[in-house]
């Protein structure tokens, strides 16, 4: 193989790849469209071309293992990849979570899947159960690191409570948690208690104060609706439009950057925003015209979110601000999204994304912003403590 380039990031799967760890063994990969490398090889091709291993299952988490399937809750069906001849499972299915059959002959998992940096992203949720499923079939897992690519500085927002436990959350973390899948495998399997046989294969190069336009890495989209980074670091605050019935900019070139409702008036609405004077951002009036999900075909009022600052920058504040706003605009036609959501048909689509119930009762009753804001700092130290030992870099 070729060298990676100079200052790059090297990646978890090229360490991986550039050991024996794999020689002799019968490999399943849990992987998407993005595991590619710096050099753009998927980490599929990598494994096949690899000498002495032998792929033989692929799994693919949420939108399918090509990243096709645009939307939420529709669900990819198991198929073979004729070129490898192997069979490619979906954990996004009729199970979210590798069957003993799937599983067998196999003497190692790897995943190798490019996480986001939000609590309710679904592929650490599909990683989560692929430890599950490998410590009651005794199979070693092996996660190849990449990067957070928001960073691995910052912690952000309330941590999930219990009871509101999803597939967009299973374990008590803040919303922008600011750690890599690597390390977040670590803390599942170890202060979880989960128990799998895993490796963590590391990135070398990598900082915590870096997001991915300072890796050398390219951006290929993770899943369908987060084309940029800039979607993505918007994305922790802007995602909890998914759970009203406002529009998040899906339909649109820039998902989560583009908000609002038919009901707006754009100048006037980001004229309050602005008003706030939250730090690192800027709203800028817009008007869009979603093609697909909520409002389609409808013009839309409301803002995009331009970060001039990433370092001030705190998403999750921005977005509960935001909602906020939108409700004080005009409470009458605001209104919460109704279940189902991802798999949950009983709790509004709004609790299991913030975490409890606590965020919609707040903005329902009109309690300050920075009150808001406060009953997070308790939740954020705690979870920085927490992650402490399985920080890799």
């Amino acid at each position: 193989m070729p060298d990676i380039t100079a200052g790059a990031v090297r990646l978890g799967s090229d360490v991986l790849l550039g050991s024996p760890r794999l020689r002799g063994a019968r490999v399943g990969v849990v992987c998407n469209h993005a595991s590619v490398d710096h050099a753009f090889r998927h980490i599929v091709d990598r494994l096949t071309e690899a000498p002495g291993v032998h792929l033989a299952a692929i799994f693919g988490p949420q939108h399918g293992f090509q990243s096709d399937v645009q939307d939420n809750m529709v669900e990819t069906p198991h198929r073979d990849d004729q070129a490898r001849r192997v069979p490619v499972y979906s954990l996004y299915s009729d199970t979210r979570e590798p069957t003993a059959e799937m599983l067998h002959g196999l003497d190692v998992l790897v995943i190798d899947l490019q996480d986001i940096g939000a609590r309710i992203y679904t592929y650490i949720y599909t990683m989560a159960n692929c430890l599950r499923a490998a410590a009651r079939h005794g199979l070693r897992v092996i996660v190849c690191d990449r990067p957070n690519p928001i960073g691995g500085v910052q912690v952000e927002g309330a941590a999930l409570s219990a009871g509101f436990e999803s597939f967009v959350g299973q374990f008590p973390i803040p919303m922008r948690h600011g750690m890599t899948i690597g390390e977040l495998a670590a803390l599942f399997n170890e202060h979880f208690a989960i128990g799998a046989s895993l490796e963590i294969a590391p990135m070398e190069r990598w900082h915590r104060r870096f997001y991915a336009d300072q890796t050398g890495l390219p951006w290929v989209m993770p899943s369908p609706n987060m084309p940029t980074l800039d979607a993505a670091i918007v994305y922790p605050g802007t995602v909890l439009f998914e759970g009203t019935l406002l529009s998040e900019g899906r339909g649109t070139t820039r998902p989560f950057e583009l908000v609002g409702a038919p009901w707006i008036d754009a100048d006037r609405f980001a004229a309050a925003m602005s008003a706030l004077e939250l730090p690192g951002v800027h709203f800028r009036p817009a008007v869009f015209e979603p093609t697909f999900q909520k409002h389609a075909q409808q013009r839309c009022g409301g803002c995009q979110i331009h970060v001039i600052d990433r370092g001030a920058f705190r998403p999750v504040l921005t977005g509960v601000a935001l909602v906020d706003m939108f409700r004080r605009f005009d409470p009458a036609r605001f209104g919460w999204r109704p279940p189902p959501y991802e798999y949950e048909r009983h709790r509004a689509p709004i609790d299991i994304l913030s975490g409890s119930d606590v965020l919609r009762r707040d903005i329902d009753s009109g309690r300050p912003l920075q009150d808001i804001v406060q009953g997070w700092r308790e939740d954020e130290q705690a979870f920085e403590r927490l992650r402490k030992p399985y920080l890799l870099y």
